[in-house]
């Protein structure tokens, strides 16, 4: 089985030393150290990133991730390619289930920010291993919208979150789903029919 969790870990590492630290990213104000910044605390510093789920304490995970930002840029790139075993998110058992997706977004919000990109061709195998991982993700983030949306990937299956006839339809690849339901609606080549909202809405997995 292709570990595609650890094949898109090594390619980000290679794309963040190739634009260096001062790119852009997909990520609205951020450059690529601050991206490989927020990768490394995701992985190592997990009191940090708790802040996602308890807002009062996002300060502190955003003082934690400038300061590591700060640090020289090889020494976050050389910390993304060697995650530590120990990590809740990178261990031996954690690590396809939580970085198969993650790090394919993060490899994308660095491609995506670079002129005349285009989308890359994924192997049947690693769409149908993110496409398992939407079903999952994805539900909670449309059941906050509050109206029935349907998900299409011709090829890898179909879901609809909410009972009745669709407000909107998505159709496209399971890795273009993805970035579309991470809030990347603009680079994802997806194609929606109905509620345009979707196009802008906040969208977060």
């Amino acid at each position: 089985m292709t570990d595609y969790a650890r094949t898109e870990r090594a390619l980000l590492a290679d794309l963040l030393l190739e634009v260096g630290p001062d790119a852009p990213t997909v990520c609205t104000g951020w450059t690529a150290r601050d991206l490989a910044a927020h990768v490394v605390v995701r992985e190592r510093r997990p009191d940090a990133m708790i802040g996602g789920l308890i807002p009062p304490l996002a300060g502190h995970g955003e003082h934690v991730r400038r300061a590591k930002a700060a640090q020289p840029y090889a020494g976050l790139v050389h910390e993304i390619r060697t995650p530590p075993w120990w990590s809740p998110v990178s261990n031996p058992l954690t690590d396809g289930l939580a970085n198969t997706v993650e790090f394919f977004i993060h490899h994308e919000d660095v491609r995506r920010a670079r002129p005349d990109w285009q989308p890359r061709v994924l192997d049947p195998g690693q769409q149908a291993a993110i496409w398992k991982t939407l079903k999952l993700t994805a539900r909670m983030v449309l059941r906050r919208l509050g109206r029935p949306i349907r998900v299409e990937a011709p090829g890898f299956g179909v879901f609809q979150v909410g009972d009745g006839e669709p407000a909107a339809v998505l159709t496209g690849e399971p890795a273009e789903l993805t970035l579309f339901l991470s809030g990347r609606q603009r680079i994802a080549k997806v194609d929606l029919t109905g509620d345009e909202s979707l196009r802008t809405a906040k969208l977060s997995m």
